[in-house]
């Protein structure tokens, strides 16, 4: 699917942004980057064009309650209030009713989610709220491990500071978090 950014207001966007910092923007070593930083603009927001539903849509029967857990599922994000990267890893966990989704394609839910701009709060509920809807899953566990760069790289400057957040859906006692936060070691 096509991504509707409009490359040529970003581009100029980041010449004006050049400019307003007191580079010239026709300097050999920054002539191409508008257009480069337009086309990353693309690649990164990518997710808008995406139906999460997409991926959760193909399902095989599964006759059984046992818990299905995809840990370290990696992902690169953009901070939506500082617009810079966010990346980490994430825990998807479901107790299915009936059927079980490819184990590829949690990671496509992901990326779907984080090629957004973001705040990591709202990306845990959403992947939460995918699986355990489209899924029709008994329970959900989404547990998200990340490192802000406008934490790290700006601002405070605490190198290496990471960000926990964690979103249940449905039935998921706190044994049975404890009990898959320990196999997930």
């Amino acid at each position: 699917m096509q991504n509707n950014v409009d490359k040529e207001k970003i581009e100029q966007a980041v010449k004006m942004i050049l400019e307003a910092i007191g580079e010239d923007p026709n300097r050999e070593g920054l002539k191409d980057t508008p257009s480069r930083v337009a086309r990353m603009y693309e690649e990164i927001t990518a997710g808008y064009n995406q139906d999460p539903k997409d991926y959760l849509c193909r399902t095989f029967n599964f006759d059984g309650e046992d818990v299905v857990l995809e840990k370290d599922i990696d992902f690169a994000s953009t901070c939506e209030h500082h617009l810079m990267p966010f990346f980490g890893h994430v825990l998807i966990a479901y107790i299915p009713d009936g059927k079980i989704v490819g184990l590829s394609k949690l990671g496509r839910l992901v990326d779907c989610f984080a090629k957004r701009l973001q705040m990591q709060e709202r990306l845990t509920q959403q992947i939460a709220d995918a699986v355990f809807s489209e899924l029709n899953a008994k329970g959900v566990l989404v547990i998200i491990e990340g490192e802000h760069t406008c934490m790290t790289a700006r601002g405070i400057k605490k190198v290496g500071t990471i960000t926990k957040t964690m979103a249940t859906r449905g039935y998921m006692t706190n044994e049975m978090i404890s009990h898959i936060l320990e196999i997930a070691k």
